[in-house]
């Protein structure tokens, strides 16, 4: 009755992380950019009980002696799925999506100088350090880097700006010109599963040699490439009707495994009770 109850008590909390999960990623199933996670679990530590010493007694038996009992299950990883989001177009000239998976935006670097990666392409102008320049950025204020490691700076009376299919951003001013601003950078990540989430669906990298890994390892330089879209915005990859299911599975393991422990306490006051 105890390990019954250490089992289901164990495994309770780890259910918790998993719906908190699932419910993270309902929440953001209209952010833009947004990556869903995933839990999977593992089982922990077991016992191998052998409650029949007598080998004699064990004669014609098929099935594996004793018994092996677990010490109930534990979240092995939770992983972020980075498939291909839906497109939505918007319109929008500062609104850019990129169109293939695996590939992500860079911004400048953050106070540990790690690299900076972000799949959300709604951007916005703020004020440069240049006179007369604007900086692009994204929603948290950070800015986007260009092909030459240098923020994208947009001339203040600029008409229109216009993004290629190969990411080079150019400028129609007031007269009618055209300038170029920029090509903006474009990373290629082979090993995802390095990347760290820090929050406003942005990812860092953390340096290669902290991971053991060459830069070449992890990544890939893809400035010029033809998969960005101007106008549209990628939604989030969260399957509303996978994360549901998902949800009722685990509140059912909850629920089980509540009453697992009910009936466990049941029983010990049943013992308990015995005269």
């Amino acid at each position: 009755m105890n390990q019954s109850m250490i089992n289901s008590a164990v495994t309770l909390g780890q259910l918790q992380h998993k719906m908190d999960t699932t419910s993270n990623n309902l929440a953001n199933l209209n952010t833009t950019g947004y990556n869903r996670r995933d839990v999977t679990f593992s089982s922990l530590l077991s016992q191998q009980i052998h409650n029949q010493p007598a080998a004699e007694q064990e004669i014609g038996r098929m099935t594996p002696g004793g018994i092996r009992v677990g010490t109930g299950g534990a979240v092995a990883q939770t992983a972020v799925r980075f498939e291909q989001g839906a497109l939505n177009r918007t319109g929008r000239d500062l609104d850019i999506a990129l169109t293939e998976p695996g590939y992500f935006f860079e911004l400048a670097e953050g106070e540990d100088g790690n690299r900076r990666l972000t799949r959300d392409g709604a951007f916005y102008l703020t004020p440069g350090p240049a006179a007369g320049g604007n900086s692009l950025v994204n929603q948290n204020g950070e800015s986007v880097l260009g092909a030459d490691g240098q923020p994208v700076t947009i001339p203040a009376d600029y008409q229109a700006i216009n993004v290629t299919e190969a990411g080079m951003v150019t400028v129609t001013m007031q007269d009618g010109t055209v300038e170029e601003a920029g090509q903006l950078q474009l990373v290629q990540v082979t090993k995802p599963q390095v990347l760290e989430s820090s929050g406003g669906n942005v990812f860092t990298l953390p340096a290669p040699d902290e991971l053991n890994l060459d830069e070449e390892d992890v990544l890939n330089g893809a400035a010029g490439t033809d998969i960005f879209m101007q106008g549209s915005l990628e939604q989030s990859n969260v399957d509303m009707a996978k994360e549901m299911n998902d949800m009722l599975q685990t509140q059912r393991n909850f629920q089980f495994h509540s009453r697992a422990i009910s009936i466990g306490d049941e029983m010990r006051g049943l013992v308990n009770g015995l005269r």
